[in-house]
């Protein structure tokens, strides 16, 4: 967000037809349709969402960073996915059709779970004409839109055109991170008044990043190898046609960018064609304040320790990975006991996800 000058950014748009329009996937707000018609996205679908994409890309003559979270691309509890009815047959931002749109290539994408979303660890409307309620994709994928094995919403032809990111936290920090925002008094700020264990996010994101690895969209050079990659990769022009490259596999773990953000940071940009510069790592300024309360306002309550925050500097003292006894007492001291107990529950049955994730991770 501090690369205005080269980036266009977009926080977490798929959210918008996850949960509230007529292709939702989540179940949150099924049966709440004032809280969907309040949140001002009732009408969003994810054609739509790509349309605001390609729109801020032109308008802006900039590559579009979309920072999201996995699981809003696929359907919950590992239930079997279709594309979604507004995407088949793609959409010219990522398909390369439109000599308007960079030809697909202006789109930047990092993929990660909820938790370092909604708590970070350093002390931390839709367009009208949308189509009407789609009960069959709602509930369920039909035959003539499935690709076989492919667990996303999205044509994999379209997953080609990202440029595929993805950051991971431990779950230990990342389940009661959000826990916190589904109870009072977050809760009354996020609109989010219950815990859904499915939201974690994990399973989701290791099925995507396997599905990326398999169709050779990502890999099987990692980040920071010091084998040399293709020219290729980081190629960033109008000219290279879409899925002719494969991205590097960027993986970042939130304790290691907490620990050494610099040196993180650079390999990243590397890998993505950015040119890193100090300043990325501050945002103090009332200018880079602004802006990010303006983009974060969306999901208001989740990110308030995010902007509250000026910069990110290397962690002081040493990380020291706490007891499970130890983490039990400190939620049942926040939460109680029945909470504890399902937050103890969702951590452990996501660290196997999250630990294959961080075997792929920067290693600086």
């Amino acid at each position: 967000m501090t690369r205005r000058d080269i980036l266009q950014t977009a926080h977490e748009p798929f959210g918008d037809a996850f949960y509230y329009g007529p292709e939702r996937l989540s179940v949150r707000f099924a049966d709440d349709e004032d809280a969907r018609i309040q949140s001002g996205f009732s009408r969003s679908t994810y054609k739509t969402i790509m349309d605001r994409l390609e729109n801020d890309s032109k308008e802006q003559g900039k590559r579009v960073f979309i920072k999201d979270i996995a699981h809003y691309l696929l359907p919950p509890n590992g239930t079997p996915a279709s594309v979604a009815p507004t995407l088949v047959g793609g959409h010219n931002l990522t398909n390369g059709s439109d000599v308007d749109s960079n030809d697909g290539q202006s789109v930047n994408g990092v993929e990660h779970t909820n938790g370092f979303v909604n708590g970070p660890t350093n002390g931390d409307n839709a367009a009208a004409g949308a189509p009407t309620h789609t009960t069959g994709f709602v509930n369920g994928p039909t035959n003539a839109n499935t690709e076989e094995d492919n667990p996303t919403v999205m044509p994999t032809e379209m997953l080609r055109g990202f440029h595929w990111t993805f950051l991971i936290r431990h779950p230990r920090r990342s389940i009661p991170s959000y826990y916190r925002c589904t109870i009072p008094p977050l809760s009354e700020l996020t609109g989010f008044h219950e815990f859904m264990p499915s939201e974690a996010g994990y399973d989701e994101l290791r099925r995507l990043f396997d599905y990326l690895l398999d169709q050779g969209i990502i890999g099987p050079a990692k980040a920071g190898d010091e084998a040399p990659l293709d020219e290729a990769l980081n190629d960033t022009s109008s000219e290279r046609s879409v899925g002719s490259e494969r991205c590097s596999i960027t993986v970042i773990d939130a304790d290691d960018l907490l620990n050494n953000p610099e040196a993180i940071l650079k390999t990243y940009c590397k890998e993505v064609g950015i040119d890193y510069t100090p300043a990325m790592l501050q945002w103090g300024d009332e200018e880079n304040q602004q802006y990010a309360a303006k983009a974060f306002e969306k999901w208001y309550g989740f990110h308030h320790d995010a902007i509250d925050s000026t910069c990110l500097r290397p962690r002081a003292g040493h990380h020291k990975v706490p007891t499970v006894e130890a983490e039990n007492e400190e939620w049942r001291n926040k939460y109680g006991e029945d909470a504890a107990r399902v937050i103890r529950q969702t951590v452990d049955a996501n660290v196997a996800d999250y630990e294959y994730l961080k075997s792929f991770a920067i290693k600086v």
